[in-house]
């Protein structure tokens, strides 16, 4: 059984914030996935579902960011979980937008939300770092985070959404690789050639294929002792 936990505050004042990526991410799986509706548990909004045999239970901490460790304390004793069943989805100022990375363990980095979970659970759980890019001053990180998307950064952010959710069955599996795949496909898919280079390949094809034979059995046979 897993816990994935996205990081947030509650309420339609932050629903679209940089901050609440965490939140989203999850909103995405359980609509992708048909998970069970969002109820109130843990000091949270649980919604649980499954890939498969394997059991996830969605978390949305309602405590704000900077009490987050609460409620995934409160639900990993209930369901009698380890850190190591913990993936928390959170936003991250040193990605790049749209960027994606998996890392098990290490600082909380100054934010809040991991600083409350390590208080809590300690640091050995899962997270899933989700750029949103860096305002470029210190001072200006708090503001920047407690924006709202730009509109010209929907695209990016429905992509990445997309992704995650498509890779969640693979990380609820311990799969990492597949799951980063997933969102790859999403964020940069293959491009497609252009015409003029289909054709060109086709072309290249059809010269290298050897030219039908037309000729008789009888010329064929005459031609052989020339």
């Amino acid at each position: 059984m897993q816990l994935f936990v996205g990081l947030g505050n509650p309420g339609a004042k932050y629903a679209q914030n940089r901050h609440n990526i965490g939140f989203m991410a999850l909103d995405e799986i359980a609509s992708a996935h048909g998970f069970g509706p969002w109820k109130s548990r843990f000091q949270a909004s649980v919604s649980e579902g499954r890939f498969g045999s394997d059991k996830v239970v969605l978390i949305k901490p309602e405590t704000f960011m900077n009490l987050s460790g609460q409620s995934v304390g409160e639900a990993m004793r209930f369901y009698k979980l380890t850190p190591d069943d913990v993936t928390v989805f959170h936003d991250e100022l040193d990605l790049a937008p749209g960027k994606c990375r998996v890392k098990l363990g290490g600082g909380h980095a100054g934010h809040n939300g991991l600083r409350s979970i390590h208080a809590h659970i300690g640091p050995d759980y899962h997270r899933i770092r989700l750029g949103i890019g860096h305002p470029g001053h210190k001072d200006a990180v708090a503001r920047y985070v407690l924006n709202d998307f730009a509109k010209a950064e929907a695209g990016w952010l429905d992509d990445l959404l997309r992704g995650i959710a498509d890779g969640a069955p693979d990380l609820a599996r311990g799969d990492s690789s597949r799951f980063m795949n997933a969102v790859a496909l999403r964020v940069n898919p293959p491009r497609e050639k252009p015409a003029k280079a289909k054709q060109a390949e086709k072309t290249d094809a059809a010269a290298q294929e050897p030219a039908e034979d037309t000729r008789s059995a009888m010329q064929k046979l005459m031609d052989k002792f020339k």
